[in-house]
């Protein structure tokens, strides 16, 4: 099989990874120290989810337009589904080694009501450079069409 084929795949779901996971890190030095103490975790974790939905939103355009010309939907949902495991690999090391706990305190740790939408983002995250693409030629075929 040929890597340099897959090459542009590996790449666009280690820059989407490191956008989203910069964003959201980005946000949580500003959530952590500062929103949480205001107005409690739950309330914190679910005003960012916005905000990490438009990360996820421009992350995946951009990758999807730089390291998504030839490359077929189902290789971009595989981009996408590549890039989750990065990110929940790299969220479960941070939890173990700056929180101190375990995988299990880390997955049952979490607030029901936020992490239920948690869970629900890091869907939209895996198949955010799917949807990308579907939309950009749906918008192409409807341009050519006029």
């Amino acid at each position: 099989m040929n890597s340099h084929r897959h090459s542009p795949l590996y790449r666009g779901a280690l820059a989407y990874f490191a956008l989203v996971f910069g964003a959201g890190f980005l946000l949580g030095m500003i959530r952590v120290p500062l929103v949480v103490p205001r107005i409690g975790e739950r309330y914190a974790e679910l005003a960012e989810m916005p905000l990490m939905f438009v990360a996820i939103l421009f992350a995946a355009r951009h990758v999807v337009r730089k390291y998504g010309v030839g490359v077929g939907p189902g290789a971009l949902f595989v981009m996408g589904v590549l890039a989750l495991l990065l990110l929940l690999s790299a969220e479960l090391l941070l939890a173990v080694v700056v929180a101190g706990g375990g995988v299990i305190d880390y997955a049952t740790g979490r607030d029901p009501v936020s992490g239920g939408v948690y869970i629900v983002m890091l869907i939209v995250f895996a198949a955010m450079p799917w949807l990308q693409a579907h939309g950009t030629n749906r918008r192409s075929s409807k341009s050519r069409k006029s």
